[in-house]
């Protein structure tokens, strides 16, 4: 058996175009590759019947973001909730979370400003256009 290594981390959003600019524009990633991929393995794979994708991949310092837009896209359960069980987010560290937080677009959502946290961390959480959540933390 192999030792797993990490490749990327994925996440499902509604508009590729309009994911792949926010996360070039407010976090400054580099776009990779873009590709699709569909058939019956694929489909298959993802439990999604007659899937189909569209991919982005984005460099986050050696890290790969990857964006995928499915076909058929399922609807939004509800809006992403940090407390819940099963939910997912993205932590990107930047050199100073105040300064990136001052230089963010107005229409950026955020839950708070910064925040430093009991173990001395300054946090921000944001939402991508489609309500995915981004930890940016000091590096």
């Amino acid at each position: 058996m192999s030792d797993p290594t990490a490749h990327h981390v994925g996440i499902t959003v509604a508009d590729l175009d309009r994911a792949v600019e926010f996360y070039a524009e407010t976090f400054d990633l580099d776009l990779l590759a873009e590709f699709a991929v569909g058939g019956d393995a694929f489909a298959e794979a993802v439990a999604v019947d007659g899937a189909s994708a569209e991919f982005a991949h984005l460099d986050a310092d050696g890290a790969i973001v990857e964006l995928v837009a499915y076909d058929p896209a399922a609807e939004s359960d509800e809006t992403p909730r940090l407390n819940r069980a099963g939910a997912t987010h993205l932590g990107l560290s930047v050199d100073d979370v105040e300064e990136f937080y001052a230089a963010l677009d107005d229409d950026v959502e955020t839950l708070s400003p910064p925040r430093t946290t009991e173990s001395g961390t300054t946090i921000l959480f944001v939402r991508d256009p489609e309500g995915n959540l981004i930890e940016v933390l000091d590096a």
